[in-house]
């Protein structure tokens, strides 16, 4: 007879006491999936309503570089701030950080309001500072509960949960704006009555943060629960681990596609403020928002799957992902020569001709975008098993895509050729494919617990 391949979690569960009966509620309560779920929602009242406001274009304004540059201060301060709070959350809890991220969203969304009301600017650029630590504190916790609450075989399931859940603030945001402005066939700016409405939601984000269970107190399925991650920390000690992960090939090979692959976005803004009518960018911002929600829950299964192997898997989708990407770039230039050439001025509207050609790549992208963000974060988890590790390489993997999105605002905010900023994005993409694909080729059919590896060096040294 085969032995029986019994999963790590299972295994070293059954080598810990058991614990005393819990009620059903509270295993609900403290399980892996309700967690996660939480903190979907928490990302549906925070960044899910930021980018409902930037997918629309130049967050519902008329010209899009006050917005631009309020966008480049945040990832500005997300490229340090990130991986200062994921050492922090190793140090004192991934709640408390959780909580701090659902502080500075709000402020935000509305500056944004009163700039549009009353043309005040200086309020968008505080509200993109608040914004900036806010998700720097986001961004580290939110990230590493939803890959390191879920077992191994759960990961891409549970990453696409979280982000799909984040996708409802830019359907709901884009379906409010959809309906206050589906009467404007030109172009122009959102109505301010619309930020009223999403600054409520994102008001909801405390609450539901105080919900979140400590890793401690997570029961998984087996009733394993995993030891208190804070316990006998050291800021200094997570820093050296910090600079160790850094310093690891698994890690340092993502570094480009984090920086590069989301440069689009910029131009994306740009493009629907530049040529489509304000309900069609609307319209825009909702189909979007379903396109990443299909590509959240579509690779999500299929990351989970049993029938391909690990490494198999990353290889395949990483090339598919880089031929439609190289497609896309491709459309979007021929798109911009003729928009940008046409006289008189283009504004696309969903009952004028040529509408489909110009809206159905925006899509794509995001679609394509969105994707991006599954693969990597699979990869992490398919990496790094430990919720320690993993928060270190989530905090600081969102810092180097800070660095992409600052440069790419700035970029944006400096009121160049929109086919220049263009061309700058699909020469970031296309220099991340190589390492992106040497990373697919040392992804292991199980990823390896950091702590466990330590543990074990350790013992050797004693022996030795």
């Amino acid at each position: 007879m085969a032995n029986k391949v019994i999963e790590p979690e299972v295994e070293q569960a059954q080598g810990e006491q058991t614990t005393n009966p819990v009620s059903r509620f509270t295993r609900w309560y403290r399980s892996p999936l309700f967690n996660v779920i939480v903190v979907g929602l928490i990302s549906f009242t925070q960044p899910g309503i930021w980018n409902a406001l930037n997918n629309v274009g130049a967050g519902g304004q008329q010209e899009p570089y006050i917005v631009n540059g309020a966008n480049s201060l945040t990832f500005g301060i997300m490229v340090f701030v990130c991986s200062i709070f994921a050492v922090l959350a190793n140090k004192f809890g991934l709640k408390n950080v959780l909580i701090l991220g659902t502080l500075g969203y709000a402020p935000y969304s509305a500056s944004l309001y009163v700039n549009n009301r009353y043309g005040t600017e200086w309020f968008v650029l505080f509200g993109g500072a608040t914004c900036g630590l806010a998700a720097s504190a986001l961004w580290a916790s939110e990230g590493a509960i939803a890959l390191g609450y879920a077992d191994i075989k759960d990961r891409g399931k549970f990453t696409g949960i979280w982000l799909g859940l984040r996708e409802l603030g830019q359907l709901i945001g884009s379906s409010i704006q959809l309906s206050l402005s589906y009467k404007s066939g030109q172009r122009g700016k959102v109505g301010y009555t619309t930020y009223i409405v999403l600054i409520a939601l994102q008001c909801l984000g405390l609450p539901l943060a105080l919900l979140v269970s400590p890793p401690q107190k997570i029961i998984h399925r087996d009733g394993r629960k995993v030891p208190d991650p804070t316990k006998n920390k050291a800021v200094m000690k997570e820093v050296s681990k910090w600079w160790a992960l850094l310093t690891d090939r698994r890690f340092y090979l993502l570094i480009p596609v984090m920086i590069g692959f989301n440069w689009n976005s910029t131009y994306q803004g740009i493009y629907l403020t530049k040529y489509f009518s304000v309900r069609a960018r609307t319209l825009g911002s909702l189909t979007s928002g379903i396109a990443a929600t299909i590509a959240n829950l579509l690779w999500g299964w299929l990351y989970d799957t049993t029938y391909f192997s690990r490494p198999t898997l990353a290889k395949v989708t990483w090339s598919f992902f880089s031929v439609l990407m190289l497609a896309l770039f491709g459309w979007q230039v021929a798109n911009e020569k003729l928009y940008s050439e046409a006289v008189p001025k283009v504004t696309l509207d969903w009952d004028l001709p040529g509408f489909g050609r110009g809206f159905a790549v925006n899509v794509l992208f995001r679609f394509m975008n969105e994707s991006h963000y599954m693969f990597v974060y699979w990869i992490l988890g398919a990496f790094f098993d430990d919720i320690e590790t993993l928060t270190l390489a989530v905090g600081l993997l969102r810092s180097f895509e800070s660095v992409g999105s600052c440069l790419a605002f700035g970029i944006g905010a400096a009121k160049i050729k929109p086919m220049v900023n263009l061309i700058i994005a699909f020469v970031m993409f296309a220099v991340t494919i190589p390492s992106t694909l040497a990373a697919t080729f040392i992804v292991p059919e199980r990823p390896v617990d950091e702590r466990k590896a330590l543990s074990d060096d350790e013992s050797v040294e004693v022996v030795k």
